[in-house]
């Protein structure tokens, strides 16, 4: 199978098992905000972005490091046992650290909700290591099911706690927990993990190994988090979290295109590390850079031409100045796809001081900008501040990896292009003329498809050929 082929492949069994879960809790958005009041929906979405902040400083990001190894470790049931082994007892010791910390801790917490905090970490990691381990091994299967599993099960789990037993913040906290546990449970058996894990098996070399590669991951990570979510602990802190609900609501939409994008990015990311030593990989690069760049840039405008339509349904009218806020966050988002994508081949080369040091700079950007704007403008800082560091990173990386490894090439016409197009759909949006916001979707769908056509036909054709020869 070539590498269009088995990135395609991988990128099909990945989206079913998150498409379809994300699609439903989607749906659900109106439940949720409905239900819940903009203090509520702040306090969950400020708590779930504490455990992301705590994860990297927790396990050193070696779940990153394991994933990495295993690709080259593939037909070798001693190394993988090797490196497994050795993570899952590392990561059983950082917990057991981070729980003592914890506890020492507990009594100068006044959050009600701290115990749940203590909890979704631990089992956060569980089941973000099980999922790399899974990529890692090469069976992308179980890692969108395990994936589908602990989104179906939390997004069940938040029905029947918020509609049936009327839990509320306490509802959404433990489905989210208990999620996490059915999918690691589902992991651990699918894999037959038992036999990867032995004492014998735990190798000091190999854990000074992962960490050494993880370990420059964790200013990026926290980096990372500065860009998603640390927005809104500061408006949390200086608007009121009934503000920071607003902007998780308004959020949601970017969240969800950066999650169409994740799936593309495991699967190239995998494609990449694995090729990166073939003599074609600058040109096959620049290939898939250019093709997902465009359609993520498309798709980018068709959500925003989407919005005016969709906002309303979707969400509760107390959540309505969050409407003005969403094609900045979606613009936002489509650099940090660009982002993500260059940063494939550090990742590939094993540069992560390079990962980790173009986001530190950026991510300084962002609290700067949005600290400075945040009393002038409000809730727009939050989304202005990350334009700025997502655009700024973007620029940077793009000459970075010129310097160090090679250029990449952009299709410029088509580019400008689309950049024309997104601003016209931006200026409509603002508009909010009622008649034309109806008619846009349907415009913006029939160029997109056009600019679209070669790759299009290209992957409906790879498709048919790999049923073909399964015939």
């Amino acid at each position: 199978m070539n590498r269009s082929k088995k990135m395609l492949k991988n990128t099909f069994i990945i989206t079913i098992g998150k498409v379809c879960t994300q699609l439903i809790t989607f749906l659900l958005l109106p439940l949720y905000t409905s239900v819940l009041s903009t203090e509520e929906y702040g306090t969950v979405d400020l708590l779930n972005t504490i455990v992301t902040l705590l994860i990297p400083i927790v396990t050193f990001q070696i779940e990153q490091a394991v994933f990495r190894e295993l690709i080259e470790a593939r037909d070798s049931l001693s190394k993988e046992k090797k490196i497994i082994s050795t993570s899952i007892f590392t990561v059983i010791i950082q917990c057991v650290i981070y729980s003592l910390i914890f506890f020492i801790a507990y009594k100068y917490l006044s959050n009600r909700y701290k115990l749940y905090l203590f909890i979704n970490v631990i089992t956060a990691i569980f089941s973000s290591l099980f999922l790399q381990i899974s990529r890692g091994l090469g069976d992308n299967k179980k890692y969108a099911v395990g994936s589908f599993i602990s989104a179906a099960s939390t997004i069940i789990l938040n029905v029947t706690f918020l509609v049936i037993i009327k839990l509320r913040v306490d509802g959404m906290l433990l489905a989210t927990m208990l999620g996490q546990i059915i999918s690691c449970i589902y992991l651990f058996l699918s894999l037959g993990m038992k036999k990867y894990i032995s004492i014998k098996s735990f190798s000091k070399k190999m854990g000074i190994s992962l960490l050494k590669y993880s370990i420059p991951l964790i200013p990026n990570q926290i980096s990372w988090w500065i860009f998603n979510v640390s927005d809104r602990v500061i408006v949390s802190y200086i608007l009121g979290v009934g503000k920071n609900g607003i902007l998780s609501a308004a959020s949601k939409f970017s969240s969800v295109y950066i999650m169409a994008f994740s799936i593309f990015n495991m699967s190239i990311t995998e494609t990449i590390v694995a090729h990166i030593k073939d003599n074609d990989i600058q040109d096959y690069f620049n290939k898939v850079f250019n093709t997902i760049t465009m359609l993520f840039l498309s798709l980018c405008i068709l959500i925003i031409s989407c919005m005016p339509i969709v906002y309303p349904i979707l969400i509760n009218h107390k959540f309505g100045e969050g409407f003005t806020l969403v094609p900045i966050l979606l613009i936002s988002s489509y650099f940090n796809v660009i982002v993500s994508l260059i940063g494939i081949i550090y990742i590939a080369h094993r540069n992560t001081k390079a990962v980790a040091n173009t986001s530190i700079y950026s991510a300084l950007i962002n609290i700067i900008s949005h600290l400075a704007l945040i009393k002038y403008i409000g809730l727009y800082a939050a989304t202005v501040s990350t334009f700025l560091s997502f655009f700024t990173m973007t620029i940077y990386r793009l000459y970075d990896i010129r310097k160090k490894y090679f250029l990449i090439k952009l299709e410029k016409v088509k580019l400008t292009i689309g950049m024309l197009l997104l601003s016209l759909v931006t200026i409509i949006y603002y508009l909010n003329n009622s008649i034309i916001s109806i008619i846009t979707p349907f415009i913006t769908l029939v160029i997109l498809v056009i600019i679209n056509k070669k790759s299009i036909l290209k992957s409906i054709d790879i498709i048919k050929k790999e049923r073909l020869v399964k015939r």
